[in-house]
């Protein structure tokens, strides 16, 4: 039997992701008419047109979609494989991690984490990113080596490791007259609040909790990072719906307080993600680690 040609693969992922012959032959720094020579060996090799034409452009087939996952997969294992064994002393590996989460993550982890590095590994630089499109098969790729975040069923060749709860908590001025002690749950649903969302949404899962409880709230504000609604909070009159790690470590450098939610909510899980091609790498077992650690002292009371 003969084996089909692995020098396509490349150009096949380059097809696939990108939807255009033309793109992708950019994308594999060759002429369009070779990669259009590639496309119709391909065509030839997987009995399917893989792209069809659509008005003026091309769409993949439903094939093409088909293969597109198995593609992505078996190109990343080639890469992994045809990589050199790394130095397994970590003072001596140099390299470029891309950790990517929330800015509340950042804040927390990167202080902790930093201190690791110049330790353990200090000729390893870190890169965070912002969190994206809550897609994590980007993993797939070398952009990004660790996610931290909510996922639900993950594929195969995602590993994940949960991390712990969160509990949602109200961050107030210390001087504010809910600060004194318990909250009643009218008194908090009378207060102006503030809230945080990536999306901008003024809404979530604590107004419906207090619907059902007949009540409704005044959201004064949305912002899409913590530490705004925590500077606004020090204003005096609105208080600041928050996870409860960060908002002790607000009540740790500002004046501020925060407090127990009089609802029951639900908790929120957070877990990393990581591409199965890093599970044996020492870096990439050290970061792992080091952000298990930080999330242990961070949980403990």
């Amino acid at each position: 039997m003969q084996l089909p040609d692995l020098n396509l693969l490349p150009a096949l992922d380059a097809l696939l992701r990108e939807g255009s012959v033309a793109r992708a032959a950019e994308r594999m720094n060759i002429s369009a008419s070779a990669m259009s020579r590639t496309l119709t060996r391909l065509r030839r090799v997987t009995g399917d047109e893989l792209l069809a034409p659509a008005g003026r452009g091309l769409v993949l087939t439903e094939r093409a979609r088909q293969l597109q996952p198995a593609v992505e997969r078996a190109l990343a294992d080639a890469l992994s494989a045809l990589r050199p064994v790394p130095p397994k002393d970590l003072a001596s590996i140099e390299a470029v991690l891309t950790l990517r989460s929330s800015p509340d993550v950042h804040m927390l982890f990167l202080p902790p984490l930093e201190r690791r590095l110049r330790v353990e590994a200090p000729r390893v630089q870190l890169r965070l990113l912002p969190e994206g499109d809550d897609d994590p098969t980007v993993l797939r790729h070398d952009d990004i080596d660790l996610d931290l975040g909510h996922y639900g069923a993950l594929p195969a060749d995602i590993r994940s490791k949960r991390l712990g709860v969160e509990r949602m908590v109200a961050l107030l001025h210390r001087d504010h007259p809910l600060a004194a002690g318990p909250m009643t749950l009218e008194a908090f649903a009378a207060a102006e609040q503030l809230t945080v969302s990536r999306r901008g949404r003024l809404q979530d899962v604590l107004d419906r909790a207090l619907q059902e409880q007949g009540l409704a709230r005044t959201v004064r504000a949305t912002t899409s990072t913590s530490w705004a609604a925590a500077l606004t909070v020090l204003n005096g009159g609105a208080l600041a719906i928050l996870p409860s790690r960060v908002a002790a470590h607000y009540a740790e450098v500002l004046p501020v307080v925060y407090r127990p939610i009089p609802l029951e909510l639900p908790t929120v899980e957070f877990a990393m993600a990581w591409h199965r091609r890093n599970d044996d790498v020492p870096v990439h077992g050290w970061l792992r680690a080091a952000v298990v650690t930080i999330v242990d002292d961070l949980l403990s009371p």
